[in-house]
């Protein structure tokens, strides 16, 4: 049990900070372990942990409450903070007997829709009055980070009441010109459904909603896009198309054809992203396939021929759309990423080899005259 005094938690938490990695894992058996820029990599310098050892690190950092919940739950969200220096997302939970964890690094400053690389039509998705804006993508691929940046644009340019509904708070808003209350499950809200049911009451202009997961959940969700209200939130799909299934099939049969139409008219934009190392290895760029939905795609969208719409995506970048596709080419064509590593993230390959094999063919074409 002595061994545990060894481990200086504050100072792992600061190396996280300071190799600049996204996640720590705390687990039996192993040293502390970070991914950095997408990998594993075990901290050696500290000594492998032993069950007593996840278990003192973890129980030091929660309430008496939260330990409750740990131990009726086996698993527990919760938001840790170094004050002035980070905050984690944190996920505790049970794992053959002993206690893991996952750290999730919330950087500390926000930054801005043009830090990120994000497309510039996402500056037209924090202007609408009200809607629908999904952000999708894996787990990991920077969907509260891109998020963040649109509640603080709004945040800074709109006089009005942001309502965020998350599990748990991630990045902290202050007030600039916008009120923004921001609610966490588990110590504000009981559910996401709930919450958002409740959201509706609390004169909101803008409403976050952190994950989309239920049925009752995605309906209140829509109802309050329709109403007037600019509804943000996120689902785990892999494109645009994909996405619009998703939320039409988490509905009964009979209420298919009603939720096609209340979806085609309060969508105002998709955006699927992820996360890839850049070729130089020192860092991380996001790639996105982006759907604004222009009188085309509503139609689909009613009509229930949602395959069709990635030919719209294909043809409309005059209006801000973009395929995952031609957004890993522009990344191989600027030397951001390598072509092997856009081919493997790439759900059409030979449509990706088609983009880069026109713009090779281009440029001997043009070196050629």
């Amino acid at each position: 049990m002595g061994r545990t005094m060894d481990i200086d938690f504050a100072d792992l938490l600061m190396e996280v900070v300071s190799r600049r990695a996204s996640d720590l894992h705390l687990s039996a058996g192993a040293h502390p372990t970070i991914r950095v820029r997408g990998r594993l990599t075990p901290l050696e310098s500290y000594p492998k942990l032993s069950s007593t050892d996840t278990r003192e690190i973890i129980y030091s950092i929660l309430t008496g409450d939260q330990r409750q919940r740990l131990e009726t739950d086996w698993q527990l969200d919760f938001a840790y903070s170094i004050p002035g220096h980070a905050r984690f997302r944190v996920n505790a939970y049970f794992q053959r007997g002993a206690i893991g964890a996952a750290f999730r690094l919330i950087p500390f400053n926000l930054s801005s829709i043009d830090e990120l690389g994000l497309p510039a039509v996402v500056h037209e998705f924090t202007r609408k009055p009200r809607g629908f804006v999904l952000v999708t993508g894996p787990t990991g691929s920077g969907k509260s980070t891109s998020l963040a940046a649109m509640i603080d644009e709004i945040n800074s340019t709109r006089e009005e009441h942001i309502m965020t509904i998350e599990d748990p708070i991630e990045f902290l808003h202050g007030h600039k010109k916008c009120l923004v209350n921001q609610r966490e499950l588990g110590s504000d809200a009981q559910s996401f459904s709930e919450a958002l049911k409740a959201a509706l009451r609390q004169d909101p202009d803008v409403i976050l909603v952190g994950e989309m997961r239920d049925l009752e959940t995605i309906s209140t969700a829509l109802t309050a896009a329709e109403t007037g209200h600019l509804v943000f939130a996120t689902l785990h799909t892999q494109d645009t198309a994909q996405t619009i299934d998703r939320i039409i099939d988490v509905f009964p049969a009979h209420q298919q054809g009603q939720v096609r139409v209340q979806l085609s008219v309060a969508l105002q934009g998709i955006m699927t992203q992820q996360l890839l190392p850049t070729a130089d290895g020192s860092s991380r760029v996001v790639a996105t396939e982006v759907l604004v939905p222009n009188p085309a795609v509503r139609n689909l969208i009613r009509e229930g021929k949602t395959h069709q719409i990635y030919s719209v995506l294909q043809t409309s970048s005059a209006s801000g759309m973009q395929t995952m596709d031609s957004s890993l080419a522009t990344l191989v064509r600027q030397g951001q990423i390598t072509r092997k590593l856009a081919e493997s993230r790439s759900s059409t390959p030979e449509e990706l080899g088609r983009l880069l094999g026109d713009a090779t063919l281009n440029l001997g074409q043009r070196a050629a005259a």
